[in-house]
């Protein structure tokens, strides 16, 4: 079934994707009886209730019990919990919260901020929506227990523009947090104040890191800053800053209601992966039940892919696969059993990311693919630096002359040069460097494909690529 036009927009209007894919069945949970504040610390509500949307019916399945909990502790020791819990940054970067957070500078009775990052821009990521739209008295939960323990007087949450119903019903639960004194002065009857606000973006990816942030939200332009200084020491309006991702904060009000030992226990489950907690993890592409999990870390890719998303279509095989939205290597079905955590990916040559996975079939020709992922990044430049500016550009210019049968030899070398020129430290910010990452991988493990569409451009059987792709003649 296809959508008119009109229907899109309707789509767009109700906060939804112009796609019928709204329309799947989403497996997330689990049962009532598996899914439970110790189990599934993110989504267990979940298991119970389609969305929890008002204040009473969160109190009663334990929430804001965790900011009770925080507000009798000092902020040096919830900061020190986190910290010894090694909450590690939901995001894609990994880097532990609580150590995050000591950076900061101590307070001086002048504004600090908490920025909470959900501008989730990231192609193949959805697992933050789901969080806001179903459970946005979580987040603000989360946001309140690091606001004490970071001594911030006030906060954002930084949205994607398109998440038109997610924002409102963070307004919604805002509102009622302060009308019933868990949010403004004197929260609950302590001396921490703390006021949020909710700001939504125009739509850059950029914005995904943190500076450009920072600038956009102050009403610049969304080019990154230079660091040092980091945010923790001049951020927001030069005024000290943290900023975490969504799902990084929800984790917030388990780790205060069950406990360092109980977070790291959960990576005993599976007893593959040394990461503490859980993970939304997430599949989509040609599987046959895409969908987000809340999942201890320890699973593979096999089993998220084959088990959770019930694996590939009919008729379709697994050629490789993104670990956490674009800016990742792809992987390929030789990396399956590998366990799907910061540490394992990384060893197997890519990064977790977000830890969504997509998935590509044996069908799929490689360098329209390649185009398209580089057309993205090109688009959402920020062209603050140079090689990011001219050279992704470049990258499209000549992915699109290999396509249409006007590739030359030598191309693929240029591609590679171009992996080398954008990596990290030849650029201002991590754009450039995140979308080479799928090209350089695409070109390692898919190289004869780029060759064979360049040998019939120029005319001949094969292409040599270990000859410096000399032609082979016919």
């Amino acid at each position: 079934m296809s959508l008119t036009i009109s229907e899109q927009i309707a789509r767009r209007g109700q906060g939804k994707a112009p796609s019928q894919l709204n329309e799947q069945r989403v497996p997330i949970y689990g049962d009532k009886a598996t899914a439970t504040s110790e189990t599934r610390p993110l989504t267990w509500r979940l298991a119970h209730h389609d969305a929890v949307l008002d204040l009473a019916t969160y109190e009663s399945l334990k929430g804001f019990t965790g900011l009770k909990e925080a507000l009798s502790k000092s902020p040096k020791d919830v900061g020190n919990m986190i910290k010894a819990a090694n909450v590690r940054g939901r995001g894609g970067a990994g880097f532990n919260a609580g150590l995050k957070w000591m950076f900061m500078s101590p307070p001086d009775g002048l504004p600090r901020y908490l920025i909470c990052n959900a501008d989730e821009m990231e192609p193949g990521t959805f697992k933050d929506r789901l969080l806001m739209e179903r459970l946005p008295f979580q987040l603000i939960e989360g946001m309140l227990i690091t606001a004490h323990a970071i001594g911030a007087t006030d906060g954002y949450i930084f949205i994607r523009g398109e998440y038109i119903v997610a924002a409102e019903r963070l307004v919604a639960a805002i509102n009622e947090c302060l009308a019933n004194n868990l949010m403004g002065n004197n929260i609950l009857g302590s001396d921490f104040s703390f006021n949020l606000h909710v700001h939504t973006g125009a739509g850059r990816y950029i914005c995904g890191e943190e500076t450009a942030l920072i600038n956009c939200l102050e009403g610049r332009r969304a080019n990154p800053r230079t660091k040092p200084p980091f945010p923790q020491i001049s951020g927001a309006w030069g005024r000290p800053t943290v900023v975490n991702n969504v799902e990084t904060l929800c984790n917030m009000p388990a780790i205060l209601n069950h406990g360092v030992d109980w977070y790291q226990s959960l990576a005993n489950i599976k007893g593959t992966s040394k990461t503490p907690g859980t993970k939304l993890f997430g599949c989509s592409g040609l599987v046959n039940d895409p969908g987000l999990w809340e999942l201890p870390f320890g699973y593979t890719a096999r089993e998220i892919i084959e088990e959770l998303a019930g694996g590939m279509k009919d008729g379709k095989t697994l050629k490789a696969w993104l670990p956490g939205g674009a800016s990742t290597d792809f992987l390929t079905a030789d990396h399956l059993d590998v366990v799907v955590d910061f540490d394992s990916i990384q060893e197997a040559g890519s990064r977790m990311g977000t830890g969504l996975i997509m998935v590509v079939d044996e069908a799929q020709d490689m360098v329209p693919l390649l185009r398209n992922l580089e057309i993205f990044f090109q688009r959402e430049s920020c062209g603050w630096c140079t090689p990011c500016r001219d050279g992704l550009p470049w990258g499209v210019k000549l992915l699109t002359a290999i396509n249409d049968g006007e590739g030359q030899l030598g191309d693929v070398e240029k591609l590679e040069g171009l992996t080398r020129d954008l990596w990290i430290g030849k650029t201002f910010c991590a754009h450039a460097p995140g979308a080479m990452e799928p090209l350089m991988s695409a070109i390692k493990y898919f190289r004869p494909e780029f060759d064979q569409k360049i040998a019939q451009a120029v005319g001949v059987d094969v292409i040599d690529a270990a000859a410096n792709q000399q032609p082979v003649a016919k």
